[in-house]
């Protein structure tokens, strides 16, 4: 009898330390979890192998259910098998990813964190860590901020694609990659982004990068070029006086060479003109006073006020043909003037010498004057006997 019961308990499957089994849950107690593995008593999961599981898991355990368990120890001082449903869960993980890694799979997951160096991501129950130089590059244009948290907590719970690029089990090491899984690349995001564009919309974008000519900001995944005279309506000699990278920025679409796969883009655009509100007071017919500031071959500029300036054309400084306006002009004089154009898109006031006493404005003259002097000091009309002496001052036709 004793040689049957030897030969028996060596046909039987003794568990050993460190080995993966499958078993079926026999019963589930506040203290303990039995699980039947096929050895001489049932294993037990207790202690702080139990508190390792997290309430959701613990409810998700029912009695009869299959499940894989982690032997920790083949038999205690109790002569108990020690198990855990959490070592198994993680020795299993690993292997699951070493498999995605040499299968070079790519795993739809979500992020379900973030540090200081990158994204967190949820694989088959591990934590990866995507490195910010791994992130795809319209997820990076979408990261704006001088901390993790402003470019990060965001983007928490959003779905993201990725493929395993190291496993290191003793170190637990899990290194993911997003740039690895996606499918375009930065020539063709750019085609798309081009593509969805609409001139004259307005965007929100992240500075890339400063150049002395402009500034570029990334779009959508597509970097576009604010040129140096549209960051600004003010005079400026360098980007860097009004952007700096890593800068969001809200600009305005204003052109999109989708042959040459440029992006023309504007920050002034929505700013208020201040040129505007300052030319507010100057209408077309109005006598103003201007400073002559330069001379050129095509006509003088004359300085009305502050930094606002017109051009007197050639044509417009004399009654007689003149080749050069210093025959008439010269810098400094200080001259009354017309105004006979404004063009407020492109700040340009024109001005004129020789209609500053033209009949043509008379009656605009007579208004300002009046309007000048207040209603009460309106000059009375000419009597008919001043009319006549007026008139017989004319010269005979």
């Amino acid at each position: 009898m004793e040689s049957l019961l030897k030969e028996q308990e060596l046909n039987v499957d003794l568990p050993q330390p460190g080995e993966i089994r499958t078993g079926v849950i026999a019963s589930i107690s506040q203290s303990q979890i039995l699980v039947s593995i096929g050895a001489k008593s049932e294993g037990v999961v207790s202690g702080r192998e139990l508190d390792q599981l997290s309430a959701e898991e613990r409810d998700a355990l029912k009695v009869g259910q299959e499940v894989h368990v982690f032997v920790v120890n083949a038999e205690d001082a109790n002569g108990n098998v020690v198990l855990s449903l959490k070592r198994a869960q993680e020795q299993l993980s690993w292997e699951n990813v070493e498999k995605l890694l040499e299968n070079d799979e790519v795993i739809e997951s979500k992020i379900i964190g973030f540090n200081k160096g990158g994204l967190i991501v949820g694989v088959e129950g591990l934590r990866g860590f995507v490195p910010s130089s791994q992130i795809s590059a319209l997820r990076r244009s979408q990261s704006t901020g001088d901390t993790p948290e402003q470019r990060w907590q965001k983007m928490i719970g959003q779905p993201i694609s990725v493929r395993v690029v190291e496993v290191d089990r003793e170190r637990r090491r899990l290194i993911l990659s997003e740039r690895a899984a996606s499918t375009e690349s930065r020539q063709s995001i750019k085609e798309r982004v081009i593509e969805e564009l609409e001139e004259g919309k307005v965007y929100t974008g992240r500075v890339t990068s400063l150049a002395n000519f402009g500034a570029f900001i990334n779009i959508n995944g597509a970097d576009g070029l604010v040129h140096l005279s549209e960051l600004s309506w003010d005079h400026i000699e360098h980007p860097r006086e009004v952007l700096e990278v890593g800068q969001e920025v809200k600009v305005k679409v204003i052109n999109v060479d989708r042959e040459k796969k440029r992006i023309g883009l504007s920050v002034r655009a929505l700013q208020e003109d201040p040129w505007r509100s300052r030319v507010e007071k100057y209408s077309v017919g109005q006598l103003v006073e201007g400073v002559i500031t330069r001379l050129t071959k095509f006509g003088a500029f004359a300085r009305l006020e502050g930094d606002i300036e017109g051009l007197i054309h050639i044509s417009e400084i004399a009654d007689h043909r003149i080749e050069h306006p210093k025959e008439v002009l010269k810098e400094g004089d200080v001259k009354s003037l017309r105004v006979i154009r404004i063009d407020a898109d492109q700040h340009r006031i024109g001005l004129s010498l020789r209609k500053v006493d033209s009949a043509a404005f008379a009656d605009k003259d007579f208004k300002l004057l009046t309007a000048e002097f207040g209603a009460d000091e309106t000059p009375e009309p000419a009597s008919d006997e001043t009319a006549g002496e007026s008139s017989s001052d004319k010269p005979e036709a």
